[in-house]
């Protein structure tokens, strides 16, 4: 496909014979880089990784995605500290226009679409493309469909997906591309589907082409939406209501784009070992879906690893690992003290906490016990000091308000602090900066989770419950801390109780006398876990993965 595209759009590279099939993936975000602000979280960090791995492998693969005018949202706060949200104009002059438009039918009104080009020898990533319909021609509701990654608004969140997924899909001919494959990344561009079944007519010839890949590990998580709804606003485009009953097998009035995805797709993937299981239970009582395998996430090396760091990996070289942890707290501790005014000391133990805020993940799992919280901040014989970070989704009030208890208990505590704007950027300082990484998702709940990786290559211990990767990942005390897994049948808030007190009896009894006691067990730990993340959890292998066992 890439040898198809006009000679303006094609890599710096020739295409491995390993990797020759065309494949053109949907993402409804992508983290390229911290200047291109087109990602919430998890899925675009996933995506981005994924793009720049297909590059460093020459991979026949091109991106699509939204090109989102306000980004998620600027993570700001308020004048009495409270988490605000704001919506700022983003520019990129570095991304190119393509001169390719077209017009989509969004609920019986034209709606015009540009395409950008983002060139890989920015941020080395395979060729991406970019929709936008924030362009003259359109009136303010046209145009506000790319304004707001995932807005709450219903139909204008299906038309977001008609935007990636019939959008992508015309762009495609556009191009002059023939794809062997649709790689969706999550449902959002399911519409493509649609859109092929007219062009080719069956839908086998659409199953051939299109593979799923599945982020969530609930039944309940996956969107769905009413199916006249979906008809009126042109979803389907154009394809009788009956032909869509058969072709989905939807047959009352409540349409799951991930079903249906799966029933046409010729195969599809969790993202990790014990998500594919997940997955199979979860979907296996459907009639005819597709086979689920599983294609465990990963994070790109080359982009998120300190290359000192990294130098010393290879070398084995323990003290300079530690030599170089130390310097990695300098700017992330001066980030800490320009937002929070707290000084921070490099020679103290420093646990991070830092994703996407959702409750779910139980962020503030250790302040639940806040007499147990503050014994263990005001110690001193093992001094401690925890960052948290992470956006909420901008309409969710239950994270938001978890979010701002953390911030206005961190008043009592000079060792504890709470950080905005996480993105690519402080993410990167946060896993540098990092002795220990914090990961407390319910057990179940959590289809992969990649933080811990990109933690773990900066020589941060992951410290965590037993959920998504870290299950293929964990030796408990020898490269890792693992919350010892609480009853499933317990009820919720003795689950919570159980797996918090866990957690400090492993921060209390091993984490910080290893550290403080026996630095060289801690640097061996530390070096074990680099290794054992560096041998399967980079995204090349991801990659090569997606070829051999998806594509």
């Amino acid at each position: 496909m890439i040898s198809q595209l006009p000679a303006a759009f094609r890599p710096p590279y020739s295409i491995d014979d390993r990797f020759k099939k065309s494949v053109v993936y949907f993402s409804m975000e992508i983290a390229a880089d911290q200047a291109l602000k087109t990602y919430s979280g998890g899925l675009g960090f996933l995506a981005g990784s994924h793009m720049k791995s297909a590059f460093e492998l020459n991979q026949n693969l091109i991106g699509i995605s939204l090109l989102w005018k306000y980004g998620y949202y600027d993570q700001v706060r308020k004048t009495d500290n409270a988490m605000d949200v704001q919506f700022r104009e983003k520019l990129y002059f570095f991304l190119q226009d393509t001169g390719i438009e077209f017009t989509l039918d969004i609920a019986g009104r034209p709606v015009r679409v540009r395409a950008y080009y983002l060139d890989p020898k920015h941020f080395q990533t395979v060729p991406l493309f970019f929709l936008t319909s924030d362009i003259d021609g359109n009136d303010g509701a046209a145009r506000s469909i790319s304004y707001r990654l995932y807005d709450n608004d219903t139909r204008l969140k299906i038309a977001q997906c008609m935007l990636l997924g019939i959008g992508g899909a015309k762009l495609i001919d556009a191009l002059g591309a023939t794809p062997d494959v649709y790689h969706l990344n999550e449902a959002h561009a399911l519409s493509a589907a649609f859109y092929l079944y007219q062009k080719l007519g069956s839908a086998d010839e659409v199953r051939k082409r299109m593979v799923f890949t599945t982020h969530t590990p609930e039944e309940a998580g996956n969107e769905k939406h009413d199916i006249y709804l979906l008809n009126e606003m042109s979803f389907f485009g154009g394809v009788s209501m009956d032909r869509i009953r058969e072709i989905s097998g939807i047959q009352d009035n409540v349409f799951n784009h991930s079903l249906v995805a799966l029933r046409l797709s010729r195969q599809a993937n969790g993202v990790s070992k014990l998500h594919g299981e997940v997955a199979r239970q979860m979907w296996g009582r459907y009639e005819g879906i597709c086979p689920i395998g599983h294609v465990t996430n990963a994070q790109n090396q080359r982009y998120w690893t300190d290359s000192t760091i990294e130098t010393a990996r290879l070398a084995e070289d323990k003290e300079a690992i530690a030599a170089r942890k130390l310097e990695l707290k300098r700017p992330l501790f001066r980030i800490v003290a320009d937002q929070v005014g707290k000084l921070f000391n490099p020679n103290v133990l420093t646990l991070v906490w830092a994703r996407r805020f959702a409750t779910y993940k139980r962020p503030d799992l250790l302040t639940q016990d806040l007499e147990r919280f503050t014994w263990l901040l005001n110690q001193t014989n093992y001094p401690v000091q925890i960052i948290w970070a992470g956006k909420p989704y901008p309409m969710d009030g239950g994270a938001t308000d978890v979010f701002n208890h953390l911030y206005y208990l961190s008043h009592l505590f000079p060792n504890m602090a709470v950080l905005t704007g996480h993105e690519l950027g402080l993410s990167k300082m946060l896993k540098d900066g990092s002795d220990g990484w914090l990961n407390t998702p319910i057990v179940g709940r959590e289809a992969s989770g990649t933080s811990g990786m990109t933690a773990a290559m900066n020589g941060s211990v992951n410290i965590s419950t037993n959920d998504g990767w870290v299950r293929e990942f964990t030796k408990p005390g020898e490269n890792s801390f693992l919350v010892p897994e609480a009853d499933p049948l317990l009820p919720d808030h003795a689950r919570d109780e159980q797996d918090r007190d866990n957690l400090f009896d492993l921060i209390e009894h091993e984490i910080l006398p290893m550290y403080y006691d026996r630095p060289a067990d801690w640097q061996a730990l530390v070096l074990r876990s680099m290794n054992d993340v560096n041998a399967f959890f980079g995204a090349n292998r991801m990659a090569a993965e997606y070829y051999e066992k998806i594509y």
